[in-house]
């Protein structure tokens, strides 16, 4: 039988292949993509990135467990030393300044992702939380799979796929996998269907990030 992540990731293949073949991520790769679109992705996910990392500590404290809290407690730090580091540099090399960051009105399919992320935990449940966020991890650890044999000639794109092909990054992709399959194990099937729904969203909101970066999508 079948794991719920197993079924989690069949049911948003579609929505997956949508992503791996975005013009954003085409372009990354190519080094055609407008270096604009890249600086309003960084920007936008950095208001996401900042969400994210709160529900890990939000999550943990709901749940009993103790690996699995001491796991979404670290998360909630932010993001791994190997991202943060890239990131910042990211922020310095395009001269993307505090100013700017707090000018920057959140785009609407940022503050929809984010949204739903709360809804799951607060309306939801921490296990349907849970699978939520994992698509954040999974898609951009394959993502980085996929993309590393070619990679790309722009070297902040480069840096961008090495980041997320990362030993450090794979293993948290795993032991999220694995943390979502433990809480999955004993849902009921009411709760495990809403789980699997929560994964597939978040499958959906990830796509339109690149498509909402492609567009600089405004309200």
């Amino acid at each position: 039988m079948s794991t719920i992540t197993q079924q989690m990731r069949h049911q948003a293949e579609p929505l997956w292949q949508a992503s791996f073949n975005h013009p954003f991520i085409k372009e990354l790769v190519t080094g055609k993509l407008p270096m604009t679109e890249f600086r309003y992705y960084l920007k936008q996910d950095r208001f996401y990135l900042q969400n994210f990392a709160t529900l890990h500590g939000k999550i943990a404290e709901q749940l009993t467990d103790p690996a699995i809290k001491q796991f979404l407690y670290a998360g909630a730090t932010g993001l791994d030393d190997s991202e943060k580091e890239v990131r910042i540099e990211f922020f310095q090399q395009l001269a993307i300044t505090p100013a700017e960051i707090k000018q920057t009105q959140i785009a609407p399919n940022a503050y929809n992702y984010v949204s739903h992320m709360y809804h799951e935990l607060y309306v939801g449940s921490p296990r349907r939380a849970c699978a939520a966020l994992l698509p954040c991890y999974w898609l951009y650890n394959d993502l980085g799979k996929q993309l590393i044999s070619n990679g790309s000639p722009v070297k902040l794109y480069q840096e961008f796929i090495e980041t997320y092909n990362s030993p450090e990054f794979t293993e948290a992709t795993n032991t999220m996998i694995a943390i979502v399959d433990q809480l999955g194990k004993d849902a009921d099937p009411d709760e495990k269907a809403a789980m699997i729904t929560a994964f597939v969203r978040s499958s959906y909101f990830e796509l339109h990030f690149w498509e909402m970066a492609y567009e600089e999508q405004k309200w």
